[in-house]
């Protein structure tokens, strides 16, 4: 098969053959398997001289933006959860946004060169493990796209975050929220939703009817992807039934459309909870923890609590089995000093 026109291939220092089409000065990046369905609609784009073949990666192969370019096309970038995509994609964006970062070698960038990057945010220690997350997943795909040979992050170890993370709404807490917003309206669907049933804001927002079944929630998360089976309790329905609810998920802006993103519903519920008279502390997140506090302070074990909350790690769940023992015993404890005097 003659090959066609403006075509030229190089091979890389690992023997792989890379294709451009060339013309007037111009190069334009390939799909490497050359004959392709991809191959072909992409030299036919540069061919006709189309918008899309102008939007084709402008950075010269070896920088760091080329590499991210193509991580971004890889069936690993593909395969994250949507929202770990968004936020990864925007960690990357801001990295490019610095010529210097751009423009730079990927094939230079050293494990010393990932450590200063961590520490340079350690003010911010969840800005910088996720900062070290993206790195190492980018690489970890690099290596075995054969584009470098060794993972610049590994040995660099994580920054240590010294917080218990966010507010654990206290019961009181709860009442006071369910007192200001009664049944039958918007922000107490929303609050009923993610205590009764736990999900992150991400699946808060998109669980709806098609979901329910006899009286379970069946829903696959959208962070981790397993499946989660949640009995509907008899408050949450009644909060469900006595609500307008959107047609394919119970909540709703005020035009009745489903939230964009759990960001944006979870910036609504602050309003909510500030209308309540409540602290700045309490927010969306915390009303899971609360949740799962709750069911472990009421008996509920490890292994349930992994069933409800969709966690694949037993520690996770043991976090909240353990403070719970932890109360009991102490309760127990002074039942027995008391007795005694």
């Amino acid at each position: 098969m003659p090959r066609k026109p403006f075509l030229s291939h190089e091979k890389t220092r690992h023997g792989r053959i890379v294709w451009y089409f060339k013309r007037n000065g111009k190069r334009i990046r390939l799909p490497d398997e050359y004959g392709s369905d991809e191959f072909n609609a992409a030299y036919e784009r540069a061919l006709t001289g189309s918008s899309t073949a102008a939007e084709q990666p402008k950075s010269k192969t070896g920088s760091f933006k080329w590499l991210v370019g193509q991580y971004k096309r890889s069936a690993a970038f593909a395969a994250l959860a949507p929202a770990t995509r968004r936020a990864r994609d925007n960690i990357l964006k801001q990295l490019l946004a610095d010529p210097k970062n751009a423009d730079g070698q990927f094939g230079n960038i050293s494990k010393a060169h990932i450590k200063k990057a961590i520490d340079k945010r350690a003010a911010t220690p969840n800005a910088a493990n996720n900062l070290l997350k993206t790195f190492s997943h980018l690489f970890k795909w690099a290596v075995e796209a054969e584009h470098i040979e060794v993972n610049p992050v590994i040995g660099v170890s994580k920054v240590s975050v010294k917080s218990d993370g966010f507010h654990t709404w206290t019961v009181d807490q709860v009442e006071k929220y369910r007192e200001h917003h009664k049944l039958g309206t918007k922000p107490r669907l929303a609050i009923d939703i993610l205590l009764f049933l736990g999900l992150r804001r991400s699946d808060a927002v998109v669980v709806g009817r098609q979901h329910l079944k006899d009286g379970v929630i069946s829903l696959r998360t959208g962070k981790t992807g397993a499946w989660v089976y949640l009995p509907v309790f008899k408050q949450l329905l009644e909060s469900i039934e006595a609500t307008p609810t959107g047609d394919l998920a119970f909540l709703t802006t005020s035009t009745g459309k489903p939230f964009s993103s759990g960001a944006s519903f979870g910036n609504w519920f602050a309003k909510q909870c500030k209308l309540a008279g409540l602290p700045d502390v309490c927010r969306a997140h915390g009303l899971r923890k609360a949740g799962a506090t709750i069911a472990a302070d009421e008996g509920a074990t490890a292994h349930e609590l992994m069933a409800m909350y969709g966690w694949t790690r037993l520690a996770m769940a043991e976090v909240y089995t353990k403070e719970a023992d932890k109360k009991r015993l102490a309760k127990a404890a002074s039942e027995r000093l008391a007795n005694r005097m």
